[in-house]
């Protein structure tokens, strides 16, 4: 929003020599922001004055232009020019050639003199062009930034001035006025006027604020006035697109009288180019305001207007001359010719004011938010107006900002405005909000007294009544987004003035800090980072394919998943059902630029929806839903568990001189799951997989004790490899990390150090092919008995001496007694009840 000085000065006490910078200042203590500051004469500077032509004459050139050779007044008849340097000529009359042609001798004009600055560096100064010596320059208003109207010469008197000549032209066209640009926050919609931005400065200063709405007189609707129906069949929400409606009508307005120089003036300072009178009173009433407006030419208007949602394939062309098919969800205006306006954002084309415009209607409605913000998306059509809708406008100021319109036309265009007024809608309800009177100062840790509560609620507007528990408070007609007792000390503290709070740390309470769960995942990180891989995050959006894939281990089985209804990609339409999809896309992107060797790691949410997917209806608006509709939204939510993915491919390290790296294998997968099971003090189980998306030979199962599978790792399959432009032989796992942590012992309890010497024996067995080596190990396991302190398999050999079909595997075992030392039968005992079960159940052979 941009606030012209001029402007705001009339409704806030901004000192004299105050600066767009120092308005910013004040208002950026309110919690705006600011953003610019524009400032006319920061590239136009004078001497710039006022002049009348004396004498032109058009002299014919070789290159068939004709010039006009001009004498220019820029001094009064009779007095001294004052002015010095070179160029000025002491006679108040100055040399000028001039190749425009719309303007004759007599005619008031801007005249830049030698020493004056053009936006754009352009320095005026005496110079000699076909044959003449030409002292200054008779100004276009785009030469002197003022609009984009290259037609011609300034006329003043075009304008409806008749100035002294000599009279500085800066301050008569505003150029010494300035403009500060501050960003307006979603819930703030207020301030998108001066009226707004005014009362934010007064309550910044602790200065006065005058009402520009209190100086309009308006008169009551004696419902004689244009017909207006209000009929919206289809509510958003339960709320009507229309709640309000005033119409007013001025006949006779002449729509070739000029823009007068200080509203033109203002509106550019505002960012808004001057169109025409009518079009800019409209816009200077909605900047005023914050109320928007629309004019229609009433001649081309038939029947009553009446506000109602589209009707399915129903078109419209609008101002930009664009035919558009409407939705059943827009609010319309419409009359009997059919829709002549979206409501709130833009008006069509048949009924718009033009240069030929006598009678205008004038439209001030009330229009709810959201049927304002969807149309303004769904159509692409971002305006002025729908800003302001879209935020929330003031109920009550509608027929104020139609009679300020009535006011402007009739007293710049010449109109009659008619005795009747049209005022149709029903005024809200106000909603008091129970504020308890230590609410403030609890919520926010500062002892506000009572007068600094009620003192800038009722600054605020609002309406304050005290009671027995604290402050009933209603809020004003203009701030809709106050809509609970947080909100009302949200404004408490801002207008108190934050830089007023004292900065005070809190105690922490004992026995606070992370959850359990928290830890848990923090070691888990924490111990991947350590181990040498990368944390990295992606997207949790991919294909229907990615799911179907990485989401189930059987091929073909179904799967349930979330589809987007909106989402960003038609590609990437569903939520992840794993983590893998996206570590693919994160390697693929660093393979692409080079990156080999890679480790990879992430941690997030996985999305898998049960039986009930989402509500069929949405709860309304304004109203907290009971427990049994809340308990219904949760069942409709996906459970979203943690996963970890891990991918490596490549190499574990850079080669260099007489060293060649490792290439990652399907062991660093099941080793990187054993680690993050042993970070969380839970053992593991890894057998012999299956899953769609990894090597049929190469994949591990990972279990827990209690047989609940809890994730894969190994070596992705070939053929996936190969589509996706992957590196042979790339290793993944995926762990459904939220089963690891509820399978976690509270507290991990390390295990005693004994002093008592190991005995270390080695067995290899031959035993079928198809049996898992992690099955004759768990079995070892379970034979050995308690003396077994440790097993793990170093070897396995199939080939020349063993038979075909079959398969040696060798493990080491090592005993130790926690009381004593143990002698070699013992542990030779132990090792023979071990290999008897194991020959039991598989038929194993010791080698």
């Amino acid at each position: 929003m941009r606030i012209p000085l001029s402007w705001l000065r009339e409704y806030a006490q901004v000192p004299a020599d105050a600066t767009a910078e120092d308005v910013m200042a004040e208002l950026v203590k309110v919690g705006l922001e600011e953003e610019d500051v524009h400032r006319p004469s920061d590239e136009l500077s004078g001497p710039i004055v006022v002049g009348q032509v004396l004498s032109m004459e058009p002299e014919p050139q070789k290159n068939g232009k004709t010039i006009n050779w001009c004498s220019v007044r820029v001094v009064p008849e009779g007095a001294e020019q004052t002015l010095t340097g070179d160029g000025i000529d002491p006679s108040g009359v100055q040399g000028i050639v001039c190749g425009a042609h719309n303007f004759a001798v007599g005619d008031k004009v801007v005249v830049t003199l030698p020493g004056a600055v053009l936006p754009g560096d352009f320095r005026i100064s005496p110079r000699k062009t076909y044959g003449h010596v030409s002292a200054g320059m008779i100004a276009s208003v785009r030469e002197l930034g003022i609009g984009d109207d290259h037609d011609g010469i300034l006329v003043l008197s075009r304008l409806g001035l008749d100035p002294e000549v000599g009279t500085d032209a800066m301050d008569l066209l505003g150029l010494h006025d300035e403009a500060a640009e501050i960003n307006v926050t979603p819930d703030r919609g207020y301030v998108f006027s001066i009226r707004g931005a005014a009362r934010e400065y007064a309550h910044a200063t602790g200065t006065k604020f005058t009402d520009p709405a209190a100086a309009v007189v308006v008169p009551q609707a004696d419902g004689n006035g244009y017909g207006v129906r209000l009929e919206d069949q289809a509510p958003i929400y339960g709320k009507a697109g229309c709640d309000r409606f005033v119409a007013r009508t001025v006949r006779g307005v002449d729509p070739t009288r000029p823009t007068p120089p200080w509203m033109s003036s203002r509106l550019r300072l505002a960012g808004m180019r001057s169109i025409s009178l009518v079009v800019d009173i409209s816009n200077y009433v909605m900047l005023e305001l914050g109320q928007p407006l629309h004019f229609y030419d009433l001649d081309k208007l038939s029947g009553d207007i009446v506000v109602r949602r589209a009707a399915a394939g129903e078109t419209l062309k609008t101002l930009d001359e664009k035919v558009r098919t409407l939705d059943p969800e827009d609010l319309l205006i419409t009359d009997d010719s059919g829709a002549i306006g979206i409501a709130g954002v833009m008006g069509g084309a048949a009924t718009e004011v033009s240069d030929a415009t006598q009678n205008v209607l004038i439209e001030a409605a009330h229009f709810e938010e959201v049927s304002i913000g969807r149309s303004r998306r769904r159509h692409r059509l971002p305006s002025e107006a729908s800003k302001r809708f879209e935020r929330g406008v003031d109920w009550n100021i509608a027929d104020v900002a139609a009679q300020r319109a009535v006011d402007l036309l009739t007293e710049l265009a010449g109109g009659t405005a008619d005795a009747s007024v049209t005022d149709v809608g029903t005024k809200p309800e106000a909603k008091a909000i129970d504020l308890p009177a230590d609410f403030a100062s609890k919520l926010i840790g500062y002892d506000f007294s009572e007068d600094q509560i009620t003192g800038t609620l009722t600054d605020l507007g609002a309406t304050v009544e005290k009671t027995a528990a604290g402050y009933s408070v209603t809020p004003p007609s203009w701030r809709p987004d106050l809509e609970t007792r947080e909100d009302l000390t949200e404004e408490i503290i801002r207008l108190v003035g934050y830089e007023n709070i004292p900065s005070t740390l809190p105690t922490a309470p004992p026995g606070r800090g992370l959850t359990r769960i928290q830890q848990q995942r923090r070691r888990l990180q924490q111990a991947l980072a350590a181990a040498g891989l990368t944390e990295v995050l992606s997207y949790p959006f991919v294909t229907e394919e990615d799911n179907n894939t990485f989401g189930t281990p059987d091929a073909g089985a179904p799967l349930r998943a979330v589809k987007l209804a909106n989402p960003l990609s038609a590609e990437f339409g569903f939520l992840r059902t794993s983590v893998l999809p996206g570590l693919f896309e994160v390697a693929k992107r660093n393979l692409s630029r080079g990156f080999r060797d890679l480790a990879l790691f992430e941690s997030g949410s996985v999305f898998l929806p049960g039986e009930q997917l989402g509500t069929s209806s949405i709860p309304p608006l304004g109203v907290r839903p009971s427990e049994e509709v809340l308990d219904a939204l949760y069942e409709g939510v996906p459970d979203q568990p943690l996963h970890i993915g891990v991918l490596f491919t490549g190499h574990e390290s850079q080669p260099g001189a007489g060293f060649t790296p490792r290439a990652w294998d399907w062991a660093d997968a099941v080793d990187t799951a054993r680690l993050m099971g042993d970070v969380l003090g839970v053992e593991l189980v890894v057998s012999q997989g299956e899953h769609q998306a990894f090597h049929p030979g190469r994949t591990a199962k990972l279990s827990l004790r209690s047989g609940e599978t809890v994730g894969y790792a190994g070596e992705l399959h070939p053929k996936l490899l190969a589509a996706r432009d992957m590196p042979a032989r790339t290793v993944a796992l995926e762990l459904d990390a939220d089963a690891l942590f509820e399978a976690a012992p509270e507290v991990i309890v390390a295990r005693n150090i004994s002093s008592f010497p190991a005995t270390t024996q080695d067995v290899a067995l031959v035993v079928e092919a198809s049996i898992p080596a992690e099955t004759v190990l768990e079995t070892l396991r379970e034979g050995a008995g308690e003396l077994l302190e440790d097993i793990s398999l170093f070897d396995v050999y199939s080939g020349k001496g063993i038979e075909e079909g079959h398969k040696s595997l060798a493990f080491a075992l090592r005993f130790r007694a926690p009381d004593r030392t143990l002698t070699a039968d013992e542990a030779s005992e132990s090792r023979a009840a071990a290999v008897a079960l194991a020959t039991e159940r598989f038929g194993a052979v010791q080698r």
